[in-house]
């Protein structure tokens, strides 16, 4: 009997054990709160979805994670797949979904003279960027918040001295921490929260040693891309060694922001791998960050290519937000240069690419036979010439194969081989760096890890350099170290150079179109200055990110279309002080509409290998911030207009029941966007467009056309005539093949009056 009994014990743990391990993180999204109920009955409507699956009111009210309270409406708690599909058949439910670790690629002193320079058409007497921020006034009244890994509030990015006091439109709160308190906001940071509950339902108890549970950023990730929207100007900022030397500030140097931070680190992995993202965690800053009263929103934060819309809690975060005219700006990604991994693609964020500016760390590389190789680097380091040896030459043996011999693979380097010496590594970063030093390299020379022009600076921890993916250029390293009796090496100390060309040009890394979900729908939208941008950092992080470094920065060079997503979200809040009666759409088609398509050489933008890119790589061009202010026309977008694309788009409008689709929904092409996307063409196929005039009273647009190439594009009527301010006018664009192949082609449409050139990419595909 007892032994029956332990057994049935046995049996009945065993079975908890499982359904315990079964639990998952999922969110249950409602759509939104209609202002009418307290928040004790948002609560208890929320636990009485969970009662209906669990035991008891005790076991439904431990397993809530967030019961979203301020607009959105929903909830996010642990459940087993069985009661999260019992849950999502229940009124009043829109969807279902796993709460995602997004990992965060978390996707200055030169940048913005860049742009300011790029716009007056690279003549620098007339590049004025002060002209555009005192129209805004600095940006002094509009409210940022920035989705990412906190803040390091020490740095001088942030002071508020001599800025006026904080908003009346500012409804957030300072939330207090491990080494965070009330005194660390002011009126440059006017407040601070961080969200940890998903991230401990996924990853269990945030370890104190791996980050701080407050605002304070560990990481630096979310103080650069913070400093970058809206810092300070600080003179002689520099990257550790002086390098990038210049006065750092951000684009919008007077606006105010709100931190809210929503990554942290992985649990076993190196912080130089990214941080996780929970979606719930996330959904809930987006909550806050609306009722807090912020204007813009800036996610560095990569997604997943794949999920729908009702999975993805940034698109429904920001789908609340652009309801309340704020504008949303996302990073496209870092997973280029392959097609179809452009992230975060919904049409009511602005999706940002990442591209160059025209400053390079030259560093070349003096090989002892005379030849000179390009070079480029960040680290700090004193002219020297080192004995040379190739990775593969300096192998333990049995630790490579054909495919990784030459890569400096860790703990692939033989100490006899190595000590006292400079290694080429055919390709690599902090890790084959990291693999010399400890095999007893004094030196290394990097072959680039992205193909073509860009390199992503490195502040390595022994003189380093790294060579462009160029096969020549590496090969004659290769030839000289394996064929010279005593090969030597002597490494250049970095010399900034400004003005290079081409600039800019698409960052290899950077995510590429089609849009995955909505092929559609163009994306990304714009690009912006993403490779090697200099910023502030937080002084708990080392440069490079792993423990081996010790080193504290106040600024730090990174790369990223992280980098990228501040520069736009910065001119989204300039323009919001200028025309704060536009609305998120409305700023969106002036970013896009106003770019440039032409690099410092008066020649298309290229990619990385030199090769013309296409708007799947930059969306419409480089941003043009003062351009953007006065665009002549804008195409306007509505709450209403996006659920009627969802409807054409998802089968259904699925984020908000209270809207009906039509029985007749229109293409998603036909959304009133201010690019153009047609897929899978078959003959030909009409779009309208509406554009409303925020120029001058009295103009007249005539239209231009450059066809996608096996194309024919009509556009009527081609003349549109505007009487005032706010009139609006349509048009239909009809798009024909003439002749094709199945690939993808690209072409612009262009309305000018004489001063404005409001351009539109258009892109298209068909299936012979």
């Amino acid at each position: 009997m007892n032994n029956q009994l332990i057994s049935l014990a046995a049996f009945l743990l065993l079975n908890i054990v499982a359904s315990s391990a079964q639990r998952q993180v999922y969110i249950v999204y409602l759509g939104e709160h209609n202002g009418q109920k307290t928040l004790q009955e948002i609560k208890n409507i929320h636990h009485s979805y969970l009662h209906s699956v669990k035991g008891s009111k005790e076991e439904a009210e431990s397993c809530l994670i967030y019961s979203y309270k301020n607009v959105i409406n929903g909830f996010s708690a642990l459940l087993t797949p069985q009661e999260a599909h019992t849950i999502s058949d229940m009124d009043g439910v829109i969807s279902v979904f796993h709460s995602h670790p997004t990992k965060s690629r978390l996707h200055t002193t030169r940048s913005w003279d860049f742009i300011s320079l790029l716009e007056a058409n690279w003549d620098a007497s007339k590049a004025n960027g002060e002209e555009l921020l005192s129209k805004a006034s600095y940006g002094k009244n509009v409210i940022i918040g920035v989705l990412d890994s906190g803040v390091w509030p020490e740095s001088e990015s942030f002071n508020d001295e001599g800025m006026e006091p904080i908003p009346t439109s500012w409804n957030g709160i300072c939330q207090t921490g491990v080494a965070f308190n009330s005194s660390h906001c002011n009126r440059k940071l006017v407040g601070a929260r961080y969200y940890l509950k998903g991230y401990e339902a996924y990853f269990g108890p945030l370890d104190p040693t791996l980050d701080f549970r407050s605002p304070r950023d560990i990481n630096g990730h979310g103080t650069h891309t913070a400093s970058t929207i809206g810092g300070r100007r600080v003179p002689n900022a520099a990257a550790i060694g002086g390098v990038g030397n210049g006065t750092a500030s951000g684009g919008a140097p007077l606006a105010r922001l709100a931190i809210y931070k929503v990554c942290w680190p992985v649990p076993g992995q190196s912080p130089a791998e990214g941080n996780a993202c929970l979606d719930d965690d996330m959904l809930a800053a987006f909550d806050d960050a609306i009722a807090d009263g912020v204007g813009v929103i800036s996610v560095s934060i990569g997604g997943n290519t794949s999920r729908p819309y009702t999975e993805d809690g940034i698109a429904i975060g920001a789908l609340h937000a652009v309801r309340r005219n704020v504008v949303v700006a996302c990073s496209a990604g870092n997973s280029g240069p392959d097609l179809s991994t452009v992230s975060n693609v919904a049409p009511w964020i602005i999706t940002v690419a990442a591209s160059s500016v025209d400053r390079v760390f030259s560093s070349p590389l003096l090989l002892g036979n005379g030849l000179t190789i390009e070079g480029q680097s960040i680290t700090p380091f004193q002219r020297a010439t080192y004995p040379l040896v190739y990775a593969a030459a300096a192998e333990i043996p049995g630790t490579t194969t054909d495919l990784t011999t030459g890569l400096c693979l860790d703990g692939t380097l033989s100490p006899a081989l190595v000590r006292g010496k400079a290694v080429f590594c055919w390709a690599g970063d902090t890790p084959q760096a990291l693999e010399v030093q400890r095999a007893g390299g004094v030196a290394t020379v990097l072959g680039n890890t992205v193909d073509g022009i860009g390199v992503v600076g490195r502040p390595y921890l022994i003189p380093a350099t790294v060579v462009l993916s160029n096969e020549d250029q590496k090969l004659r390293i290769f030839n000289y170290s394996v064929t010279d009796a005593a090969p030597t090496a002597t490494l250049i100390p970095t010399r900034t150079l400004l003005g290079t060309s081409p600039a800019p040009f698409m960052a290899d890394f950077t995510s590429r179109g089609p849009n995955f979900i909505q092929p559609n729908i163009l994306k990304p939208d714009i690009t912006a200055p993403g490779l090697n941008i200099v910023a502030a950092w937080s002084e708990a992080s080392s440069p490079l990110k792993v423990a081996e470094d010790n080193r504290v920065v106040k600024f730090q060079i990174d790369s990223g279309t992280s980098m990228s997503c501040p520069h736009v979200a910065a001119v989204a809040a300039l323009l919001k002080a200028i025309h704060p009666d536009w609305s998120s759409a409305a700023v969106r088609s002036a970013i896009i509409t106003t770019a440039k398509l032409t690099n410092n050489l008066g020649k298309p933008i290229t990619d990385a290998l030199g090769n013309p890119a296409t708007p799947f790589e930059y969306g419409a061009g480089h941003i043009q911030p003062s351009k953007a202010v006065d665009p002549g026309l804008v195409y306007d977008a509505t709450y209403d207009d996006y659920l009627l694309f969802l409807c054409s788009s998802s089968g259904g409008n699925l984020l908000d029941p209270s809207f009906n689709c039509p029985t007749n929904v229109p293409s998603p092409s036909n959304l009133n966007y201010p690019s153009l996307a047609i897929a899978d063409l078959q003959g030909s196929f009409t779009v309208e467009r509406t554009v409303t005039n925020v120029g001058v009273g009295n103009s007249s647009y005539s239209v231009t056309i450059d066809p996608p190439p096996g194309y024919l594009v009509r556009i009527s009527p081609a003349t549109l005539d505007f009487s005032m301010a706010g009139e609006k006018q349509s048009f239909s664009i009809t798009v024909e093949v003439v002749s094709s192949a199945n690939v993808y082609a690209f072409g612009w449409y262009r309305w000018s009056d004489g001063i404005h050139q409001v351009t539109s990419p258009i892109s298209v595909w068909t299936v012979l």
